[in-house]
Order: structure tokens, then C-alpha cells, then sequence
């Protein structure tokens, strides 16, 4: 494993603000700032709003050396540094004289009546503020902070005991981003139910899978579920040929010649697939990419093909952990073996679910292949055992189709490029899909998709994505082919049948798609956790777990098995 001290270099210089989060919760700072996770809530939004009056740079500070006289000061948005202190700070208000500066610090919520004024974490940025005046050569004996929600002004006076304070918070935050370790996670507190990042921290969850005893005492009745159980954005699909894909304002245009065929607020969108040939226009492009909404690229058929990201995430030390494992052979043996024990028994589930008839020899041979799997010795036996499980479930997946339609839809094996029957043309372009929102996920939690622990990497093979969906192949994707078959959504004419090999016409993918979002978007119980969410997001929380797991912080990978 490299060196710790080899994972970074602190940055010379800390934002004010990142001292705030560090005084809140240390483990809300090591995310954000050390591994440069963040994403909005509600809360976080109020604030950017609040902040908009004091945003625009206005005012001027005249130098320390050269304010003769006294001067009435009134100037917003102001950057100041120091290299004594290693801190860094945009001010939102400087008000007062040349002889006294006061900074004035806005915040969304309502004044807390407690004594001092003011939270700590909010007196400790304040402070920091008034640090950096001092070290800049100006006088500065209090602060003010301003609550948007109560319209109130707080004076907090910038005592030797805060300085103090907020100098140890200071060399505490410091000492933490350099041993490259997160803190572990608060235990019950409040404080974590209104936090932004609590998605991506997870402290429940990870605190019942920690191997620290002392952590471990939480039952898995206790967990809550802390963030929302659906995501509210949606994925956009586009599959018309010869479409463009435009920016009109705060919306997303589909445009097909003259005519606007679709359109879908920006704020809205989770991600956009496009299927052949589709273009982007470059103000679309740029903004999608401000906006951190990836661009998937799908074959006319259903092939993913790759995508635009705005950014790699900052988050090395994980991807330095992912490089590190995937080449030790014992760990990537450990980690695939809990991928293809979870979808062998997924398998066996959907047969005992759906399959009227299924042989009880079939569920004891996936039971005993699901065993097999786990004491796979290396990579080649796990790979037979899986190839053994595939013949097995897909030898009785043609007994679960139920379709009314005079065209049967026979099955009798697995089979692509080209998919020689509509069963497999479907399965085809729902793993492909699949492949694809796995990516985009696993990108946004900071892994490298194309380096795979069971899956070996391959030139434009998401490595990774495959290994985190054989879990999910029966759960998501052969259920979406089940649902539009049994339901008869689809019929013999929306398939293109010549030369051996079968293709799903373009306007019938259209009712694919939206199957596989109806069932990204249902709740499921977690096996684990106990509460319910959404396929969706229970892919990201894996992907997060995974994450848990390479750092050390939880003691194995949690595989999902629906019951």
C-alpha cells in the first residue's frame, strides 16, 4: 500500500469556511474538503440565496500603509489571505472605518438564542475572518453575523479565548487532512439528519458494518434512512435520429429540424443518454458540464459506447485504494467472489419468484454453485462457477415469460453480438443501460469505472460498472425484460428479425426505457439496512459502500440480495 504521506500535500491555504465545517463535524470537513465530495440540499441552497446580495465585488479597501484618514467602508465580497495563519477566506461584507474594520458574515437560518450568539462553528469563521483583517494589517475587535431568516445582526466580540479556540480548530483541521484517515461518524447525533452530505457520509450504515467494536453498537432495527429514499431528478433518453440536443434558456431542447420535440428543465436532469446519431450542441455541452450532469453515448443499438464528465472527482486517496487492491490478487479474488455469490443468488430468487414450475434440483444447484463461488481459489475457477450458474438460470429464464401474444417469444439460451431472438435483443440493451447508469454513478462517487476488480480491464470496457451490476443483472434488468414481455407491452412487430440476429425497433425501445426507469425509480427494502429506497439510489449507496470498504472504514462489501 503507498505511504500515507504520499496521498497529498495539504494545500497551503484553508478556506474559513472549511474551518466552520471542521468545528461542526470533522467528518463533514475530511469529505468535503480532504476528498472534495459535495453535493446541494435544501439548506445549502437557502444559503447560496442568502448570499446573493453580497456575491457581486463592491467597495474598495484601501491598503493598511496607506489609510492616512479615516474612512467610512462599505465593500462586499472581499478575498483576503494569510500565509502565517494558512488560511484563505472570501469576507461577504466588510463595513466600519480604515481604523476598525468589521466583517459581517450572512447565514440563511434564524439567530439561535443561546449565550454567545451564535453556534460555534459560525463564531469560530467569523473569527477566522477577523485573523486574516489583523494579519493584513488592519484593526479588527468584533465581527457580525447576519441571519437571513430572523433579519437579525449578532455582534460577536473577537475575544482571546475565541482566537484561541479557533487557532487549535485551525492546527486540529490541518493534522487531520495530513494523516489521510476519516473520522469516524458522529453516533445519533442531530446534527446529521440536515446535513448535505449525508448520502455520501452514510454514518449509520457505516457505523453498523465498521470493524470497530466501539462503533459497531448499533442495531440494524436503529438505522435511519437519512436522505431520500428517490431521487427527484430524472434521466433524460434520447433516440431520435438526427436530433439536436439544445440550450434554451434554463431548459434542455430535443429539436428535430425545425420542430422542438421535447424539452426538460436543467435543474431537473440526473443525466442524458444519447442513442446513435444524436448531437449536442456546444452550449448545451458547456452547460450540462457546469451543471456536473453527465452525457452517456449509446450505440443505435443499445451499445454504450462512453461519456462526457465535467470533472475526474477529487477524491484520489479512493482511487488510489481501487489501483492498489485491484492488484493484489487475493483482495480482487475476495471482492469478485461477493459480486458473483450475489448474483447467483439473485438468480435463484427470480427462478423461485417468477418461475411456476422451476425444478427444485435448479435452486439447489445455484445453492450450491452460490457456495462454490465464495470458495472459488482463483479467478479462472470463479469464472467457470459463474458460467455453470448462467446455464443453469437461463437454461428455466424462458419458463418465467408469460406474453399473450401469438408471437412466442422463445428462449433457449444466452446470446449477443448480434442477439439472435427478441429475449436476448432485450437483455442486451437493458445491461446496456444499466452499464451505463452504473458508470455514471460510480463516477460521481470518485471511482475510476474502467478498472475492475472480477471484470479484467479491457480498452473501453467499464471494468468496475460490470462487476458492481452482476448483482443487479436479474433485479433490474432481466425484471424490466420479464415486465415488458409478460405485460404485453411488446409484440412481435416491434422487432426487426434478418440475417440470424434480432433488433428492437426504435420506437419500442422507447417503452424499454421507460420499464427500466419505472423500476430504478420503485423502493425496495434494503437486506442490510432494513428501510426502503430506490433502485436508483440503492446503486449509488453500493457504489458508496464499496468505496467504505477499499478506505478501511467498514470490514467487508454488504452484497445485495433481495429476499
Amino acid at each position: 500500500m503507498p505511504e500515507q504521506s504520499e496521498l497529498k500535500k495539504i494545500p497551503a491555504l484553508l478556506p474559513a469556511r472549511m474551518l466552520n465545517e471542521y468545528a461542526y463535524c470533522p467528518r463533514l470537513f475530511y469529505l468535503e474538503w480532504v476528498q472534495g465530495e459535495f453535493t446541494h440540499s435544501e439548506d445549502t441552497l437557502e444559503g447560496k440565496r442568502a448570499h446573493k446580495r453580497v456575491e457581486q465585488e463592491s467597495g474598495e479597501i484601501p491598503d493598511a500603509k496607506d489609510s492616512s484618514e479615516i474612512k467610512q467602508l462599505h465593500a462586499k465580497s472581499v478575498i483576503l489571505s494569510s500565509e502565517k495563519y494558512g488560511l484563505i477566506a472570501k469576507l461577504d461584507l466588510i463595513e466600519g472605518t480604515t481604523n476598525e474594520m468589521i466583517p459581517v458574515d450572512y447565514k440563511k437560518g434564524q439567530a439561535p438564542e443561546i449565550s454567545g450568539g451564535a453556534w460555534e462553528p459560525e463564531r469560530v469563521q467569523l473569527c477566522a475572518q477577523a485573523l486574516l483583517l489583523r494579519e493584513n494589517g488592519y484593526t479588527c475587535k468584533e465581527g457580525v453575523i447576519y441571519y437571513a431568516g430572523s433579519k437579525k445582526r449578532v455582534s460577536i466580540p473577537i475575544t482571546d479565548e475565541l482566537v484561541s479556540r479557533t487557532l487549535k480548530l485551525l492546527d486540529d483541521a490541518k493534522q487531520l487532512a495530513a494523516k489521510s484517515q476519516i473520522p469516524p461518524p458522529l453516533a445519533d447525533d442531530n446534527k446529521c439528519p440536515r446535513c448535505s452530505l449525508v448520502g455520501i457520509c452514510l454514518p449509520d450504515e457505516v457505523r453498523v458494518l465498521s470493524p470497530d467494536i466501539q462503533l459497531n453498537v448499533i442495531d440494524t432495527d436503529d438505522i435511519r434512512r437519512l436522505y431520500p429514499a428517490r431521487d427527484d431528478a430524472i434521466a433524460v433518453y434520447v433516440q431520435e435520429q438526427g436530433a439536436v440536443v439544445a440550450k434554451n434558456g434554463e431548459e434542455l431542447e430535443v429539436r428535430s429540424g425545425q420542430n422542438v420535440i421535447s424539452k426538460v428543465r436543467l435543474m431537473e436532469i440526473s443525466m442524458v443518454a444519447l442513442f446513435g446519431n444524436v448531437q449536442v450542441t456546444a452550449q448545451a455541452l458547456h452547460e450540462l458540464c457546469k451543471r456536473e450532469i453527465p452525457i452517456c453515448y449509446f450505440s443505435f443499438g443499445g451499445w454504450f459506447y462512453g461519456i462526457t464528465y465535467s470533472h475526474i472527482h477529487k477524491n484520489i486517496e479512493l482511487r488510489r485504494r481501487q489501483y492498489y487492491i485491484a492488484n493484489e490478487k487475493n483482495q480482487s479474488l475476495s471482492l469478485a467472489k461477493r459480486f458473483v455469490v450475489g448474483k447467483i443468488k439473485n438468480c435463484r430468487t427470480m427462478l423461485r419468484r417468477n418461475c411456476p414450475n422451476v425444478p427444485e434440483a435448479a435452486l439447489e444447484e445455484l445453492s450450491k454453485l452460490a457456495d462454490l463461488a465464495f470458495e472459488s481459489k482463483d479467478m479462472d475457477a470463479l469464472l467457470g462457477v459463474e458460467g455453470a450458474a448462467s446455464s443453469v438460470y437461463f437454461a428455466h429464464f424462458g419458463e418465467m415469460l408469460k406474453s399473450a401474444d401469438e408471437f412466442k417469444f422463445d428462449f433457449h439460451f444466452r446470446n449477443r453480438r448480434p442477439p439472435k431472438d427478441p429475449v436476448n435483443a432485450l437483455l442486451s440493451y437493458a445491461y446496456a443501460m444499466l452499464t451505463g447508469i452504473m458508470t455514471v454513478t460510480l463516477m460521481a462517487v470518485g471511482f475510476d469505472p474502467y478498472l475492475g476488480f472480477y471484470h479484467q480491464p479491457r480498452y473501453g470496457r467499464p471494468s468496475l460498472a460490470l462487476d458492481l451490476i452482476e448483482e443487479f443483472r436479474p433485479l433490474i434488468a432481466d425484471s424490466v425484460v420479464l415486465s415488458v414481455i409478460n405485460n404485453d407491452e411488446l409484440k412481435s412487430d416491434d422487432f426487426i428479425c434478418r440475417a440470424g440476429s434480432t433488433a428492437i425497433k426504435p420506437e419500442s425501445k422507447k417503452v424499454v426505457i421507460r420499464a427500466f426507469e419505472r423500476r430504478l425509480d420503485s423502493l425496495v427494502t434494503h437486506p442490510v439496512f432494513g428501510y426502503s429506497i430506490s433502485y436508483r439510489r440503492v446503486l449509488e449507496v453500493q457504489a458508496r459502500l464499496l468505496g467504505r470498504y477499499l478506505t478501511g472504514e467498514i470490514k467487508e462489501y454488504p452484497v445485495f440480495l433481495t429476499r
